[in-house]
């Protein structure tokens, strides 16, 4: 009987998902399942606890470690539940050390903290894309954040390290790279000669030249600097796909939640960006019922979304997390919350759906993700690739989104949560005896960037055929 397998349950953002490769690395042949938890809100807590329940029931003679932003935080809590064996804390997580223990909690003090270091994980199971820490913790304290207490102060990697871990992935066939951090514009103040993200990535596309396909997640906007605005809106193997960190359209709101940026700056940023390349789409998150935000603030963040041309909604429903000065502050009503968010979530929609409507006819490089069937483009469209498998069609020839996926990903970066709900719906399609392609043909095109001749679109994705 063969050892069993060791399961990384990966919750929240892309910088988790790198850190989860190199936990599944170390644990090779235990039979331990390991929640890599969320603290962004107070639902991701939520979650992390779920999912730790569904980990006992599902593999009840399992070790079950939990490790992440939630457990840094709340470590006694998370080592109170039953069905826990050990909690590790962030700053030990990727430490062979750490594993080898006895100890049931390991957890040191994040904030002492002054380095980071690549991953070890030579590949990606289960993504086409590979996620590449260059940074992680974060300096600033926007007052409704809780991540600097689960990630420690800003930390990088140093650049001939991310250049080698790079080259490392793309000669294990990976055709698109991810770098991740928790404030990714913050990349190198801690390094000699204080290097920018600009000059990590113009390194990594000048030393790394068989890369294809890089991508930045979230941004702070505020942080673009020439040299990288000049590398993002004229070199082609970057993605035209930025994520911003926005959170409100209201410069009192700004200003509450201790950001750095006005709205101004925002809509101008955007502005610039599109008109260096037009083709380039932005994301966004934004949270509603911010404490002491009134419908004329709304309405603000409301406008920004068309404003700043946002095609890729996040929308967060304000959630106070213990220990925050904005948990301190006057709170607007659940109800209140719950309504704005959906106005938001309505809004960003429309916006999509606009834009998708848009590429119909255009052909676009797209990034086959499993079980083949699918994948993003450059922009970070979903497609649907028609000509692998079918899809259901409703009374009147309406092409259906599969089963089970959302309209829109639940947190802060949805490259992998996009990823993974996709995959479950597009599988049961894609088993189904009426497929049109074979499963070994789709599967040896899984990971490759082909292009897709864009047929028709949904609200919420494209439809295409392979060129």
């Amino acid at each position: 009987m063969s050892a069993p397998a060791p399961e990384v349950i990966s919750l929240g953002c892309r910088l988790n998902i790198a850190e989860s490769e190199t936990i599944r690395a170390l644990l090779a042949g235990r039979d331990t399942v390991v929640v890599n938890s969320c603290a962004v809100t107070n639902a991701a807590v939520k979650a992390s606890r779920q999912a730790v329940r569904r980990a006992r029931r599902d593999r009840p003679d399992a070790e079950i470690v939990v490790t992440g932003c939630a457990a840094q935080i709340d470590p006694a809590g998370f080592a109170a539940m039953a069905e826990v064996d050990r909690v590790i804390g962030n700053g030990e997580k990727l430490n062979p050390a750490a594993w080898a223990s006895l100890e049931p909690v390991v957890v040191g003090d994040i904030m002492a903290l002054r380095e980071t270091a690549p991953h070890l994980a030579a590949s990606f199971t289960g993504h086409a894309r590979a996620f590449v820490e260059v940074q992680n913790g974060c300096d600033h304290r926007c007052t409704f954040c809780a991540i600097p207490f689960g990630r420690g102060p800003s930390r990088s990697v140093p650049a001939g390290a991310v250049v080698e871990r790079i080259a490392g992935l793309v000669d294990a066939g990976h055709h698109e790279v991810v770098l991740t951090g928790v404030d990714l514009t913050s990349y190198g103040h801690d390094l000699p000669g204080a290097p920018t993200l600009g000059l990590l990535v113009e390194r990594i596309l000048r030393h790394v030249p068989a890369l294809p396909r890089l991508r930045l997640s979230s941004l702070d906007s505020i942080e673009i600097d020439d040299r990288l605005f000049e590398l993002v809106t004229s070199e082609a193997r970057v993605m035209p796909h930025l994520h911003l960190s926005f959170q409100a359209g209201s410069d009192m709101i700004l200003k509450r939640m201790k950001r750095r940026h006005s709205r101004a700056q925002s809509v101008d940023m955007v502005a610039r960006l599109k008109a260096a390349r037009p083709d380039i789409a932005i994301g966004a998150d934004l949270i509603a019922g911010f404490p002491t935000e009134d419908e004329t603030m709304f309405a603000d963040t409301l406008a920004l979304i068309d404003d700043a041309d946002i095609v890729h909604g996040h929308i967060f429903p304000y959630s106070p997390r213990a220990g925050t000065p904005a948990a301190r502050m006057p709170q607007v009503a659940p109800a209140a919350i719950k309504d704005r968010a959906e106005r938001l979530r309505a809004s960003a929609g429309r916006r999509r759906a606009a834009w998708l409507a848009g590429l119909t006819g255009s052909v676009q490089d797209v990034l086959v993700e499993r079980p083949g069937t699918r994948g993003h483009a450059g922009n970070f469209a979903e497609v649907l690739l028609t000509d692998c498998a079918p899809l259901p069609v409703r009374a009147g020839g309406q092409v259906e989104r599969p089963p089970d996926v959302p309209v829109e990903a639940g947190g802060l970066d949805d490259l992998s949560t996009v990823e993974a709900q996709l995959s479950a719906s597009v599988a049961r399609v894609e088993s189904s005896p009426s497929t049109g392609l074979g499963r070994t043909v789709m599967e040896a095109r899984t990971g490759q960037v082909v292009q897709v001749r864009i047929t028709a679109a949904t609200d919420t994705h494209l439809l295409g055929t392979i060129s």
